[in-house]
């Protein structure tokens, strides 16, 4: 049964005993040996395969041979096998740390893997580079990484659903150190004592601003959560050697909660797993379809749509306004509630582009599909035609779409909204979408077969046909995997792949 944990600031002279820190509790859970469910086992396969398939289609990009070339400049640490870099070949290794920082940004480059929202949000899919380097590095065999992987998941998705972070402007990576520190404390089978410490560090050195996510978006967007990953795994390191950190980190009067988030008078309501409870977390999470923002993913699929029935909507010249009354979260980040003027600037970065649903929904609705590498394109956004119809998108904050958006009710919970276009003749059209057609409730949810094609689909331009049919069996397999077989979880680019691609030089 879910256990509520109460959560509350207190004064230093409160004492607050370990028992009752958020940090303790969260430890006690990575360190109860409850089995993985058959369902959830299934669905961390289906991540690991979806995180590899779009790190693959970053190979080639700026910010990931940056990441990857600095990872490679640092040696296998002396007392592992260290870890696999995507797109290398699978006996150049690096130190964990190193590894989960390059895996990290290849797998967030392109904004396209799994995702949960509630009172924050999140890319749970961020804790598996982490928590597989460190498998790799120490060898582990495939029932203590699935084990490791379905913590890591649990404990982001149960704080990003009680713990707000973006309405204070702390970056939602904040939630990832300590869920990526658990789920290795789970991999290694750590005592509670060392996972707390290791909870706490992690947290204390992942808190930073969301300026990241604001305004000109830089390409440290997709270093965040690799950072967040590579500090929990120096953490742990840091906790196994019996070292400690801040405490109560969370609760403490100077501490996150009461100087970066509600506030000294602040309370939260944590739901957690009980004791011998599964681990069940991953479940209520979604995947990406597209390339794009996940408050996106509804509004591109209600655009092809659209563009299929009324194609005239995609031409400027009919259109005097179009209107997408939404959730105050897409309305505030992604909308022209951010007023960001980069939102509509089409010489703006891709990271940008990214997070604006005024651009996403005017190509979506022109092209009728969208294309993780096309849809972004320097030449698309500054098509005339395109930049005429962009502008007259804006979109508007709608309570029932904002309940919608924060209700706990998985059945009606929605990240899309009403679209309201209207016409230069005077005519008006309306529609609307509350999910995205991959989501578990949406048109077509995402199975086992998607995950594979979507990996396909993006691992063919890069990966030799053998190598994608050798990675999808490991993957699938991935709870009987041996020591040898976890080692060799990553993917190989084809010859001349990366040697095409930026190869910058730094300090290192």
């Amino acid at each position: 049964m879910t256990v509520t944990h109460h959560l509350r600031v207190h004064r230093s002279d409160e004492e607050l005993a370990r028992e009752g820190q958020l940090a303790w509790r969260l430890a006690e859970i990575a360190a109860d040996p409850v089995e993985v469910d058959d369902d959830v086992a299934d669905m961390i396969i289906n991540r690991v395969i979806d995180n590899a398939a779009v790190a693959a289609a970053s190979l080639t990009r700026a910010p990931v041979s940056a990441a990857r070339q600095q990872a490679l400049d640092h040696a296998v640490s002396i007392s592992g096998a260290g870890a696999t870099v995507f797109g290398c070949t699978l006996e150049r290794r690096t130190s964990p740390e190193w590894a989960a920082w390059a895996n990290g940004v290849a797998v967030r480059e392109l904004d396209y893997h799994d995702t949960f929202l509630a009172a924050e949000y999140s890319h749970p899919g961020d804790n598996i580079p982490p928590i597989l380097a460190v498998a790799q590095h120490v060898g582990s065999e495939g029932r203590a990484l699935l084990r490791g992987l379905a913590t890591g998941y649990e404990i982001q998705i149960d704080l990003v659903r009680a713990i707000s972070l973006h309405r204070h402007k702390i970056d939602h990576v904040a939630h990832l150190g300590p869920s990526a520190a658990a789920g290795i404390g789970t991999l290694l089978g750590l005592p509670a004592e060392t996972i707390y410490q290791a909870v706490g560090q992690a947290l204390h050195t992942t808190t930073a601003t969301r300026q990241s996510r604001k305004g000109e978006i830089s390409t440290w967007k997709a270093h965040a959560p690799a950072f967040a990953g590579k500090m929990a795994v120096e953490a742990v390191d840091r906790a196994m050697r019996g070292e400690t950190s801040p405490s109560p980190i969370y609760e403490g009067e100077d501490g996150v909660i009461a100087w970066m988030l509600d506030g000294p008078d602040a309370s939260y309501e944590v739901p957690l797993p009980g004791p011998g409870e599964s681990k069940r977390g991953i479940l209520d999470s979604y995947t990406k379809e597209h390339s794009a923002e996940y408050q996106a993913q509804a509004w591109i699929d209600l655009a092809r749509r659209l563009h299929d029935e009324r194609p005239d909507a995609a031409d400027p010249a009919n259109v005097e306004s179009i209107v997408l009354h939404t959730s105050h979260h897409t309305h505030h980040v992604i909308g022209s509630g951010a007023n960001d003027p980069q939102k509509y600037d089409p010489t703006a970065s891709r990271e940008t582009l990214d997070h604006s649903i005024p651009y996403i929904f005017a190509v979506a609705l022109q092209d009728g599909g969208w294309h993780h590498v096309d849809s972004y394109a320097p030449e698309r956004a500054g098509r005339p035609d395109t930049v005429a119809l962009w502008h007259k998108v804006t979109t508007a904050e709608d309570a029932e779409w904002t309940r919608r958006y924060h209700s706990e009710d998985p059945d009606e919970k929605a990240f899309g909204g009403r679209v309201v276009i209207r016409f230069t003749d005077g005519s008006e059209l309306t529609d609307e979408i509350a999910v995205a057609d991959a989501h578990p409730l949406g048109a077509r949810p995402f199975g086992r077969e998607d995950y594979i094609r979507k990996f396909r689909l993006l691992a063919e331009p890069v990966l030799e046909p053998a190598e994608i049919e050798r990675f999808l069996d490991l993957a699938q397999r991935l709870p009987e995997l041996t020591v040898d077989e976890v080692r060799q979880l990553s993917i190989v680019a084809t010859r001349g792949v990366l040697a095409g691609a930026p190869a910058p030089k730094g300090l290192f």
